[in-house]
């Protein structure tokens, strides 16, 4: 039974009495946006589309377009709060994205917003996961490769492509499945597009055959793979002078209201580097995985389920620990559990997401990338430059990298040897010091050989 619209709004008092707001303006506009939803409501008999598209049109006269659809965020969380507590038995805007079969609301209050909603949602739903003809058997063979342990993340999104290219065309219902394969091939030219066809053959292939042993295997084709190698982009590989300059531009990254973020950002661009990690593996640092008297970090359950722990030198570990010192003093949560990179204004820890886009920004500000789009150099080479600065001070020690390739391979967090080999980006430095080295220690070798053979 539903309980709001309340006719004396404590459902709204007691709600914005249970939000951490920052500032008195915040409220106010919380306010403002409830109070003027709960007058729409009150004037239609049910909780539904109707009541939506009505606010929209009520809130056009007083916000603009954008300010609009901001607020429809605070009407979102506050139909969230009353399914939760039992104040309404349906949330509208989720029922209206489910059936669309989308993940978001915003565009569901965008196609409301729009002049026709009703044709602007038609045209946003999509097709059910797994609808199509071949779903069934495609859904069976995931839930299958999951229970066995895989992660299993980039075939579904293949399998979900094709299966959505089925549903949009019936026509190929009944058509063997190498004509719908060609269909699909034949929908985009694109060699990234082709090599994933080539990779969604042999997936099927590997399906048919688990239900059909007799089934003859397939031989895969290499040469969309070679195609697609060829547009590779080659890693950037940083200079320490480079990497220096980044952290004096995060030292003094502008942020007067998070006071903490400047030494965060210096301290993850460290640790990008020193230790090499992703960017997933700096958001899921937690206070406890530091541990200041081994000088190591605990990274868990990362890529391939693996968890390693690092020594790091003690000047990083010097910074961890002033990094640490002022996060205390800053109020962060002492908790071991509790995330080591934290947000001043969240109370809570960056996500992979916002440690990619402060990074990024560092590196856009040293002048290292354009000042916008996806070219230049990437956070990832972080990663790169690390390996490739690692081997090049191998070879000016004297020590042979070939030996040191396991332990950084196991320092990486890499199943074996051959994905740190990816890693490796030949630079004028590292082929100058190989070639001496070879000079050094494999010609003399090679003399010997000849004059045995005198």
């Amino acid at each position: 039974m539903t309980i709001w619209p309340d006719p004396e709004r404590q459902l709204i008092v007691r709600y914005l009495a249970g939000l951490d707001l920052h500032t008195p303006k915040s409220r106010t506009y919380y306010k403002q946006a409830l109070n003027g939803f709960q007058d729409v409501a009150e004037r239609h008999a049910e909780l539904g589309m109707a009541v939506l598209v009505a606010w929209l049109e009520a809130s056009s006269a007083r916000w603009a377009a954008t300010t609009r659809l901001h607020r429809t965020r605070i009407i979102d969380r506050f139909l969230d709060h009353l399914l939760e507590t039992g104040a309404i038995e349906r949330h509208p805007v989720v029922i209206l994205r489910d059936e669309c079969n989308i993940k978001q609301c915003m565009p569901v209050w965008r196609a409301l917003a729009s002049h026709d909603p009703g044709a602007a949602l038609a045209n946003l739903r999509q097709p059910k996961p797994f609808g199509s003809v071949l779903g069934e058997i495609m859904a069976e063979h995931v839930a299958l490769m999951r229970r066995r342990g895989y992660k299993y993340a980039s075939q579904p999104m293949w399998l979900l492509r094709f299966d959505r290219f089925l549903q949009l065309n019936p026509a190929l219902h009944d058509q063997p499945i190498g004509v719908m394969l060609e269909h699909w091939s034949a929908a985009k030219r694109t060699r990234n597009h082709a090599n994933e066809c080539e990779k969604l053959k042999r997936l099927l292939a590997k399906i048919l055959r688990h239900r059909d042993p007799s089934i003859p295997p397939r031989r895969p084709d290499p040469r969309p793979e070679k195609e697609v190698a060829k547009q590779w982009r080659r890693p950037h590989i940083y200079t320490p002078a480079d990497v220096r300059r980044m952290l004096e531009i995060a030292r003094s990254y502008p942020s007067p209201r998070a006071p903490l973020r400047p030494l965060s950002i210096y301290t993850m661009l460290l640790l990008a580097y020193c230790a090499g990690l992703r960017r997933s593996e700096l958001a899921r640092l937690d206070l406890g995985d530091v541990d200041l008297q081994r000088g190591t970090i605990t990274i868990r359950q990362t890529k391939f389920f693996k968890t390693r722990i690092l020594p790091l030198p003690d000047t990083v570990m010097a910074e961890l620990r002033d990094y640490i010192d002022a996060r205390r003093h800053a109020g962060a949560s002492q908790d071991p559990q509790a995330g080591l990179f934290w947000h001043d204004q969240g109370n809570d820890r960056y996500s992979p997401a916002g440690v990619a886009w402060l990074l990024v920004d560092v590196i856009r500000q040293a002048g290292l990338k354009p000042p916008q789009g996806r070219t230049g150099p990437r956070l990832h080479d972080l990663r790169h430059s690390m390996v490739v600065n690692r081997i090049l001070e191998w070879y000016r020690s004297g020590i042979n990298p070939q030996e040191r390739l396991p332990f950084l391979a196991t320092y990486l967090g890499h199943r074996d040897i051959n994905s740190t080999l990816v890693y490796i980006t030949v630079t004028q430095d590292l082929l100058h010091l190989a070639n001496e080295r070879f000079r050094a220690v494999g010609a003399p070798c090679l003399n010997l050989g000849r004059e045995a053979q005198s």
